[in-house]
């Protein structure tokens, strides 16, 4: 049994009301989204590796639906499917989840908030750090480190720097995925110029070209061998293989880039300095990166009008969640001393809407609450103290 009923049976009733009393308060209306969803966009979202973490299912007609691994989509999706749709509304939930997790239980619950259509990007990040901060007292866990990121900042230095769209995609995923950035960044650094290669007349077609003449390029060759993939990757794939290819044969990433793209993300520390240190790097390489840097000021003015002094939080251009669908303000709460795995993590999420269907972009922030590892170390707040 899952939901209130369960937590009471648990002894947790006292924090499950302060929590939810705190969302409630401030303006988010609880959101109890269907347990079997579609597994579609949790695949198109996440790629094909979450599989293995799914529970899924296929109904008569044959779509693949799964048990809920998580409840941003699905609030995501309601919220789309209302007549609300593309104007601010906010939600809170708390309910039970399901993903594989080896030897930890399959079935946990997941407790947050999700904000939609607000246009007043800051604010609205830093009332998701000040609520999240807030989630964390309900279970009476004050002490926590307050880790963010901004991966917008990332995107806007790669654009900036004009690279070729190739490497903008690989260095952004690499970010988004927290995978070896540093490393990627000195192998393409590198002379990387293949020999002669069996499709070389291909990677001579393909110099200079964009992501849509690849796909265009690759889709023609391909249906006129009568396939549609090539050892389990598909069109797509194997277009951005030819593309990369292409690319690496005209030259290494240049060095003066690397350079700049290496002192960027070794800022870390105060907001306040970092913004300092953006500027002066974004003058000294001669970059436009105002917009991008404005924003993060701008929220941490908001953070500091909220109560949280900006020297409690660890501001770092490197910090990422781990997810693609991240655009802009991202954050974690670690418990003081013991920071291994998050209480708390969100961000922002503007490129979600239009993926799950919207017509127009909305924008789009929130954040998770992990009620297992807070339940460890907290003791439940009085009832309404997180308010």
């Amino acid at each position: 049994m899952t939901g209130p009923d369960a937590i009471s049976t648990n002894g947790s009733a006292t924090w499950a009301d302060a929590l939810l009393l705190s969302f409630a308060q401030a303006g988010y209306l609880r959101a109890e989204p269907a347990i079997l969803q579609p597994a579609e966009p949790f695949l198109d979202l996440s790629g094909e590796d979450i599989r293995k973490s799914l529970y899924l299912t296929t109904d008569p007609s044959g779509e693949e639906l799964c048990l809920r691994p998580d409840l941003t989509i699905p609030v995501a999706r309601d919220y789309l499917a209302s007549p609300r749709a593309g104007e601010p509304a906010g939600f809170s939930y708390l309910g039970a989840v399901f993903r594989y997790r080896g030897g930890a239980p399959s079935e946990f619950l997941q407790a947050g908030i999700e904000s939609f259509g607000r246009q007043d990007r800051a604010a609205a990040d830093a009332e998701m750090l000040a609520l999240a901060l807030a989630a964390t007292t309900a279970f009476g866990v004050s002490d926590v480190e307050i880790r963010t990121g901004d991966v917008a900042l990332f995107n806007a230095l790669i654009d900036a720097l004009g690279l070729y769209p190739v490497w903008r995609r690989r260095l952004i995923k690499d970010f988004n995925r927290k995978l070896s950035l540093t490393e990627d960044i000195e192998r393409l650094t590198l002379s990387t110029a293949p020999g002669r290669n069996e499709y070389e007349g291909v990677l001579a077609a393909l110099a200079g070209s964009d992501r849509k003449a690849a796909l265009a390029l690759v889709t023609d060759l391909m249906s006129i061998a009568g396939t549609t993939n090539v050892g389990g990757r598909t069109v797509a794939e194997i277009a951005d293989r030819f593309l990369e290819q292409s690319t690496l044969k005209a030259g290494a990433l240049p060095r003066d880039a690397v350079t700049i793209i290496k002192r960027f993300l070794a800022i870390s520390g105060d907001p306040d300095d970092a913004v300092l240190q953006l500027r002066a790097l974004a003058d000294d390489a001669e970059l436009d990166l105002t917009a991008a840097i404005d924003q993060l000021e701008s929220r941490v003015g908001f953070m500091a009008a909220r109560g949280i002094d900006p020297r409690r939080t660890r501001f770092s251009t490197s910090f990422g969640r781990g997810l693609d669908y991240y655009t802009g303000f991202e954050f974690e709460l670690h418990a003081k001393g013991n920071g291994a795995e998050p209480l708390v993590a969100g961000g922002r999420y503007d490129g979600l809407m239009t993926q799950l269907g919207s017509a127009n972009p909305i924008p789009a922030v929130g954040f998770s609450v992990w009620i297992e590892t807070l339940t460890q170390l907290g003791k439940p707040a009085a009832k309404g103290g997180a308010a």
